[in-house]
């Protein structure tokens, strides 16, 4: 899900090669712009859920912003643990309300709704506990898992397949 590639262009400079990937072709479009055909870079519509990736064909997975909003976020992890190699990173960020004040939930949610529309109904709220057992259900050793963020939060977690 890497959206209009915002996150994909501040990790470039840390990767060799990466592939970045979306179910929506419009989404994909934004991203190929704002990336410039970097050489670095393969862009491609993938369904989360179920690519068309080998597996153990990856170092290293990047989700922000996505698992929140999947029907299944099992799932995902479950394809993602698929394509990494042994020992391959999985870091996940990604929104939540969990710890923050009623006032700043709805101020979230505004922004939300006005940058993105309604949410899915299939919308989670993770905490860092919560989404760290669904990694280690997938398959993953959790090495770090927190809360970050003042106002608005984001749950940040990173697990190594075992």
């Amino acid at each position: 899900g890497c959206g209009t590639g915002i996150f994909t262009e501040m990790i470039i400079p840390k990767t060799m090669h990466l592939v970045a990937t979306d179910l929506s072709n419009e989404l994909l479009a934004l991203a190929s712009k704002r990336l410039n055909n970097n050489p670095k870079v393969v862009i491609q519509n993938e369904n989360c859920m179920a690519t068309s990736f080998a597996s153990g064909a990856f170092d290293s997975a990047f989700m922000a912003n996505l698992i929140h909003v999947v029907e299944h976020p099992d799932q995902v992890l479950q394809e993602c643990h698929r394509v990494l190699r042994k020992d391959g990173i999985m870091i996940i960020v990604t929104y939540t309300n969990v710890g923050m004040h009623l006032l700043d939930k709805i101020k979230l949610g505004l922004r939300f709704i006005k940058v993105w529309g309604k949410p899915p109904k299939h919308t989670h709220i993770f905490s860092p506990e919560r989404l760290s057992a669904m990694m280690v259900s997938a398959g993953f050793a959790i090495e770090e898992a927190k809360l970050i963020g003042s106002r608005s939060k984001a749950v940040f977690v990173i697990g190594k397949k075992v």
